[in-house]
């Protein structure tokens, strides 16, 4: 068997097994892990990018490169409803790199660390053929503010924290050679997280995620983990003018940016009703939960099955 043939989430499945110890109160599935220590839950997540695949080097600033290493990693501790606290960086660089590229590089991931409250205290360094850059980062959070993927109940509503589709329409303008629109190019770039709004939300939702491999997926994250039904109305989708723009520049649909894309590293998460107007200032309404016997499926003048976003090792 291929790992084509499986992808990367059978792949997690065939090699996953049951925590041994009783502390783990979240292992493999979620955004990061939780282990109970006391009265607290303290939150591990680790995310990797390589080179060709995640980044570019002909066309991504090493700065910016750092900025999305631990973006990313951050976006996992706050989709927990968490605070992170400490990152590990270990990275694979080609000998014939300029130390500036490297300094740069770190400069970003300080930069982001820093507006966060991250502190860098450690991790590895060596050569390969393709630079490559593992960031693990720890959190922490309490019971009020916990947010797992399996908490979403039927009746919920689904809200996505802002426009999606930015980064992976940015992606497309990079590979065909496009300079404008400039607004998905940087999101592609640079994408940020949601620090900013992730504790409110947490207060109220009842299962939250964020966006890395694109809408569908992570609606079927949450479904899977809530043993729970979803429909996605796609009209509702949130899309910004410039990533429409770059849709029509592309010949593109630019709502697959937003279903299957990712690396927006927005919210996404379900609220009961009588939580709604609490968050409606966090977010956009796209979507109910539903029973599990209906699946995971979108209305697009029919309703039909809601096809998964990105996932590794699947072309």
């Amino acid at each position: 068997m291929k790992l084509y043939e499986i992808g990367e989430f059978g792949l997690i499945k065939k090699i996953s097994r049951t925590p041994k110890r009783k502390e783990v109160f979240v292992g493999i599935g979620d955004d990061a892990a939780v282990i109970k220590v006391g009265e607290e839950f303290i939150l591990y997540t680790t995310d990797m990018m390589v080179e060709g695949d995640h980044f570019r080097t002909e066309w991504h600033p090493p700065e910016k490169i750092g900025r999305k290493a631990m973006a990313s990693n951050i976006s996992d501790i706050a989709a927990m409803g968490g605070m992170p606290e400490y990152a590990l960086v270990s990275i694979a660089l080609r000998s014939d790199m300029e130390v500036e590229f490297v300094e740069s590089l770190y400069k970003g991931m300080y930069d982001v660390a820093d507006r966060y409250g991250v502190d860098i205290i450690g991790g590895d360094t060596t050569h390969g053929s393709l630079m490559v850059i593992n960031v693990a980062v720890t959190g922490r959070t309490d019971k009020g503010h916990l947010t797992l993927r399996s908490g979403a109940k039927t009746g919920d509503y689904i809200l996505v924290s802002a426009p999606l589709g930015g980064s992976r329409a940015g992606l497309e303008l990079l590979k065909r050679g496009y300079k404008e629109p400039k607004a998905p190019i940087e999101k592609h770039l640079d994408p940020g997280c949601r620090m900013d709004i992730a504790r409110d939300v947490a207060l109220f939702a009842s299962a939250m995620i964020d966006v890395s491999d694109g809408l569908a997926s992570e609606v079927r994250h949450i479904c899977e983990e809530s043993g729970i039904g979803a429909i996605i109305e796609r009209e509702r989708i949130p899309l910004d003018r410039e990533t429409m723009k770059a849709g029509k520049i592309l010949d593109m649909d630019p709502y697959d940016f937003a279903l299957h894309g990712g690396e927006d590293y927005e919210l996404l998460f379900t609220v009961p009703e009588e939580n709604l107007n609490k968050v409606r200032r966090y977010g956009t309404v796209v979507g109910r939960i539903v029973d599990k016997d209906m699946g995971v499926r979108i209305e697009n003048g029919e309703i039909m099955d809601l096809k998964g976003g990105y996932e590794h090792f699947i072309e």
